[in-house]
């Protein structure tokens, strides 16, 4: 592979990175993405060797989200899925929407300490649970090439932005052809009894012997360009895409069996590799005695199919084994694509905790999965639809439509009221029933759904399509569900929002709203709520005046995240500040506070961390219960661990006894006291994390605002924290 200094700027670096990626890992497909500058979202720049189709739902990840790309980035390091049923497991709403045979390895794009964007490859099949080294090594090397290519393209003034669709890269032939061999090979396959065709990876017919054509009862010039599922009504069955779906992922041979309306069974064979899928069409032993008793010769079965599907009919469905399906009479069935989608939306929609995380959810995903052009959410506040979020949309026709009444004479509005879906197939329908409800927003066919939850309306969705569009049965009732889905996730998640609100305020309520300003000495604090979960947890800090040369910083840990969590946490602060305003020395302030808790006995253990800082002396006296030690940065910049004896945990021992160290403090000396939030890392050793954050420190500003906020961004490069996070800087001033 060609070293990132040889790269340049430009978009096309990656798509020459991706190809070289996929030879040299033998990975059959994958994508790159780059890190917008939110830094919240990874959107895809290329991909290569997957179908668009099942690529879009994934082109824009968020870092929050529950996925491989996602944890990857987040993490900082490779993730690899490798087992089977090991994504299903590890991302339940991934393995519902991609049930197939594969690999995955997904890694960060990192370059100069800063993650650019992130890589995805793809394998066929089962592979080991733990990825084996040699593997390992050369996706490393190749996101970090990635990385290095990023970077350089932002430092050359052209950097590689996101993209509204990826790039699609053909994956290279194993060798070129002439034309005599092009022609040989369509004569050898049309020579053969039966039929052959060819796919790309989005499932269109590239190539179909008239054998092939006549066996499914249409012409070569009819079919090329197409889906076979869309343009022949009795293979438009969830079975046909699922077995098309399941050969593109798991690079794996498969097959079906299904009978065309004049009851001739015919078998497919699905032959993949990395540009397409072979298909085999040939007569099925299973409809031998139908044909030959009414078949007749290739010419006329193909005529007479071709006729029978134009008009629609179709025999009546039975079961049949080994997937076999038939042509059901009535609505053609609904895609596999949108039922995975589908499922897939219905999986994220339990994970979303908050309202704007289903609205985002709602808007960014559910356009792609019914194939709509826009759709808008409103929510039902004072008697009117109030705009929560749109996708396809302009922000001035969204302006115009915020605000519509709760009116029989509106769509949106009767939705809600009725608690009906309606369905608007063009223009001429919507007119009809609304003929002054809506300004012209540009679309042609329309869906509003109502969303209701228990029984109560909550608001209304918009789908528009850019074209007249007929909505099926199965179609109107997978919307319906869906509406469903949305509305239950939406009240849910106003619920949790609640809920949260109220348990924020507690925990605000219990840490310092200011800290106190004390004569020679500089103070500055940081604390972050996790983002998963109750975004509550037990960290706290305080800074205590004992006298006009004495202070008392602490710092604690209570576990668990939860409203207990918070309440313990502020009669530990209450208990420590009380001790220490009375008079007692470090350790016996530990001591004592340790006896409340165990007569308490609230089933939690605190760690806490308490400083007596002498300001005339410049001297602090440290006890610890179980905490982190304190990092001191010297006047010389140079930062290390503090050495503690070790204490028990608050809340265990009651008897425990605690022992006490002095250290100098002198001017400019930086002492840094912090919670395991900003030091622990899955994978990542947390002496080592200790390691580098007193490196940073180190290194770090003069100035203990810019320092602190430096400290925080570097070990928390990403908004997802499984764990609460508190950080206290002190310095004494200068004489």
């Amino acid at each position: 592979m060609v070293a990132p200094e040889e790269e340049t700027g430009k978009p096309e670096v990656l798509d020459r990175l991706l190809s070289r990626v996929l030879r040299e890992s033998d990975a059959y497909g994958g994508g790159i993405y780059v890190l917008t500058s939110s830094g919240q979202v990874l959107s895809a720049a290329v991909l290569a060797g997957v179908p668009s189709s099942l690529a879009m739902p994934w082109a824009r990840v968020g870092i929050s989200a529950s996925g491989p790309l996602a944890e990857a980035v987040r993490e900082g390091r490779l993730v690899w899925v490798g087992a089977e049923g090991e994504l299903a497991r590890r991302y339940p709403r991934i393995g519902l929407a991609l049930p197939y045979s594969f690999a995955l390895a997904a890694a960060p794009a990192v370059s100069a300490q800063r993650t650019w964007g992130g890589l995805v490859l793809l394998w066929p099949g089962s592979h080991p649970l733990v990825i084996e080294r040699e593997r390992q090594r050369a996706i490393e090397k190749a996101s970090g090439y990635v990385g290095a290519a990023l970077r350089r393209a932002e430092e050359s003034g052209h950097p590689i932005l996101p993209t509204p669709e990826p790039r699609i890269v053909p994956v290279p032939r194993r060798r070129m052809v002439t034309q005599a061999e092009s022609l040989a090979a369509v004569d050898f396959t049309e020579r053969l009894p039966e039929g052959c065709c060819a796919l790309d990876l989005d499932g269109r017919i590239t190539f179909i012997t008239p054998t092939g054509a006549e066996l499914v009862g249409s012409t070569v010039p009819v079919l090329l360009g197409t889906r076979p599922w869309e343009v022949l009504p009795w293979l438009d069955d969830p079975v046909f895409e699922d077995r098309y779906r399941s050969a593109v992922m798991s690079r794996h041979p498969t097959s079906f069996t299904a009978r065309r309306p004049d009851d001739l069974w015919l078998s497919f064979e699905f032959y993949p590799d990395a540009r397409g899928i072979s298909v085999r069409i040939a007569r099925s032993r299973l409809g031998e005695a139908g044909a030959a008793g009414g078949a007749g010769t290739g010419a006329e079965t193909g005529a007479g199919a071709g006729a029978e599907a134009g008009a629609g009919a179709g025999a009546a469905i039975r079961p049949l084994p080994d997937s076999a399906v038939a042509p059901g009479t009535g609505a053609a069935p609904t895609r596999a694509g949108v039922l995975y989608q589908l499922a897939h939306l219905a999986a994220a929609l339990t994970e979303a905790l908050s309202v704007p995380d289903v609205i985002k959810l709602v808007v960014d995903q559910i356009a792609p999965s019914f194939g709509a052009h826009a759709v808008a959410l409103f929510a039902v506040q004072a008697g009117k639809l109030r705009l929560r979020g749109h996708h396809g949309y302009g922000a001035r026709e969204m302006e115009r439509f915020d605000g519509a009444p709760l009116s029989p004479d509106h769509p949106g509005g009767r939705a809600v009221t009725t608690a009906e879906p309606a369905f608007f197939a063009s223009r001429r329908e919507l007119h009809d029933a609304f003929p002054r409800a809506l300004a012209d927003d540009g679309n042609h066919a329309w869906a509003f759904l109502p969303l209701v939850a228990a029984g109560r309306p909550i608001g209304c969705c918009v789908l528009a399509y850019d074209r007249p569009h007929v909505f099926g049965h199965d179609q109107r009732a997978l919307l319906t569900a869906f509406g469903g889905l949305a509305a239950q996730a939406l009240d849910r998640a106003h619920l949790y929002d609640t809920k949260s609100g109220l348990a924020r305020s507690l925990q605000a309520s219990l840490l310092p709203q200011e800290l106190p300003a004390l004569t020679g000495l500089q103070a500055t604090a940081r604390y972050l709520p996790a983002t998963r979960g109750m975004d509550i947890g037990g960290d706290f800090y305080d800074l205590v005046r004992l006298d006009d040369t004495t202070a008392a910083a602490v710092m604690g840990d209570v576990q668990g995240h939860s409203v207990t969590a918070a309440a313990l946490m502020g009669q530990v602060r209450t208990a420590v500040r009380a001790h220490a305003i009375a008079g007692a020395a470090p350790d016996d302030v530990l001591a004592r506070t340790n006896r409340l808790l165990t007569d308490l006995n609230p089933g939690l253990f605190t760690s806490c961390l308490y400083v007596q800082i002498d300001l005339a002396r410049r001297r602090a006296c440290l006890a610890t219960a179980g905490h982190l030690p304190p990092l001191l940065r010297h006047p010389g910049r140079r930062a290390e661990s503090v050495a503690m004896p070790p204490g028990l945990l608050l809340g265990i021992d009651p008897s425990a006894a605690y022992e006490a160290i002095e250290i100098d403090l002198p001017p400019g000396a930086v002492l840094a006291l912090f919670t395991d939030g900003l030091v622990e890392r899955p994978g990542t050793d947390i002496e080592d994390a200790t390691a580098d954050l007193a490196d940073a420190l180190g290194d770090g500003e003069h100035n203990l605002d810019a320092l602190a906020d430096a400290l925080m961004r570097r070990a928390l490069p990403t908004a997802d924290r499984t764990d609460d996070t508190a950080l206290f800087l002190l310095r004494l001033a200068p004489s």
